[in-house]
């Protein structure tokens, strides 16, 4: 017999609600639109909306019971404050888990590597391993995702990120990681921070949640080692560094490109050499997988296991999914990061263009948001990129671009546009057969709708 996610009592006891019937649920929602049959449904007052409202649609999708602040005529649990109740909720799971537990933060690399933990350590303890979900990593998804994990767990892995200065300090006092990673460092959020020093002592807020005896995984390669490893000596019992570099305990002795788009890896994990084949193209994906064995060896997982892991894993939706499109007269390959970017990223990514077999080379990139008063130059360093990359044509798109565009003014062809709907427009005039097409910016910029544009041929 399954166990029950929470039963009335229970979310009762965590909460400290009132219940109004006995019944148990499979899984836990604060989005009507995402609720399915066996959930609770959590009732938040928002900005723009009151899940209140939405109570009756959530039990019409199969809702089994309600967290809200007023009586009603379903099973529910009446609370003071919705919100405070999800953390609550949160908190308790934590608490009651037996599991290994790895927080994971960074400018860049967040969900890609949370995802990467998540199918090396269900491969190695299948069913028994959680993660969030989607991009849930601020104060309301990360006791959320929490509040969804099994208490039969044995690994939990949570996204926290950031924006401002205390919020992750926050978030993993929640969490109470036993291994915490940061990923890199990069200017991401530049308008809130002013320098990549804060945001590194920011990113490592992380680590002031850690458990005793708690494993801190830090990059070895960055800028901000010293600033992050200073950080991580306040608060974790271990250190760990990963890297491409001599001198990383984590560290990649040798990689190149598979000639599938992937990369062939051997790595030194600490007193263990691994052979592996990461499906994901890039040297940040190299990056990412040294960060990923150094958490699977600090919590007692299986190297080989992550090894076929990184082999199988599919490229993730807005993150480096690879779509290979038949259009009249052949092929192009479509590469989608329109999810998310910043200097460093944005860098990375165009150089993976440089080593894929392509007739011609098209990058469509959207505007980096939240860069400060640094965006100009940022947007315009990326010429340098483009041009190494051997990169023919590109689109640009927003306003933010037009640095970018002026920087690439008799170097390489180009076009810039003020928004999604005019760069899918231009897509019939531009799209050749044989072409490697990367798509990247900001999610806001909404690059997502050029990228289905493109598998669909709706241009």
């Amino acid at each position: 017999m399954t166990t029950p996610l929470w039963t009335a009592r229970t979310i009762a006891q965590a909460t400290g609600g009132i219940a109004s019937a006995d019944f148990t649920v499979s899984g836990v929602a604060f989005d009507s639109r995402e609720v399915t049959r066996g959930d609770l449904f959590i009732a938040m007052k928002g900005e723009n909306a009151d899940g209140h409202s939405f109570i009756d649609k959530a039990i019409a999708a199969g809702a089994a019971g309600i967290v809200c602040e007023t009586a009603i005529d379903h099973p529910h649990v009446r609370v003071a404050d919705s919100a405070a109740a999800l953390n609550a909720l949160g908190t308790a799971s934590r608490a009651r888990s037996h599991g290994r537990i790895i927080g994971v933060t960074g400018s860049a690399g967040k969900t890609g590597t949370k995802e990467a933990l998540f199918a090396a350590l269900d491969r190695f303890r299948p069913g028994k391993a959680h993660r969030s979900v989607k991009s849930y990593n601020n104060h309301v998804g990360v006791p959320l995702s929490l509040a969804r994990m099994p208490s039969t767990a044995d690994f939990g892995i949570f996204e926290m990120g950031m924006n401002h200065a205390g919020e992750l300090a926050a978030l993993t006092r929640i969490v109470r990681p036993h291994v915490a990673i940061v990923t890199t460092i990069a200017p991401a959020h530049m308008e809130f921070f002013g320098s990549e020093e804060a945001i590194a002592d920011a990113k490592g807020e992380i680590f002031e949640g850690l458990e005793p005896g708690g494993t801190a995984i830090i990059p070895f390669d960055s800028p901000h080692y010293a600033r992050l490893r200073a950080k991580a000596e306040q608060h974790a019992a271990h250190i760990v560094s990963f890297g491409l570099a001599e001198g990383a305990d984590v560290r990649a002795v040798d990689w190149l490109p598979d000639g599938k788009g992937g990369s062939l890896v051997t790595a030194q994990v600490q007193d263990a050499l691994l052979c592996f084949t990461i499906a994901q193209a890039g040297a940040h994906w190299v990056a990412n997988s040294l960060a990923v064995l150094a958490a699977v060896k600090a919590v007692g997982g299986d190297l080989p296991a992550a090894g076929l892991a990184f082999a199988e894993m599919p490229g993730l939706t807005g993150r480096g999914a690879r779509h290979r499109i038949a259009v009249p007269g052949g092929h192009i390959l479509v590469i989608d990061e329109s999810y998310n970017a910043n200097p460093a990223s944005m860098a990375a990514t165009i150089g993976q263009l440089a080593g894929e077999s392509a007739d011609r080379k098209v990058a469509i990139l959207g505007a980096m948001k939240e860069l400060g008063p640094g965006g100009e130059a940022y947007h315009a360093g990326l010429a340098a990129p483009l041009v190494a990359a051997g990169v023919q044509f590109a689109l640009l798109v927003g306003e933010e671009m037009a640095p970018l565009a002026k920087a690439l003014e008799g170097r390489i062809d180009f076009a810039h546009v003020p928004a999604h709907p005019d760069a899918t427009a231009r897509l019939g005039g531009l799209i050749r057969p044989g072409d490697a097409v990367l798509v990247k910016g900001s999610n806001s910029v909404g690059l997502s709708h050029v990228v289905t544009a493109l598998i669909n041929g709706d241009y």
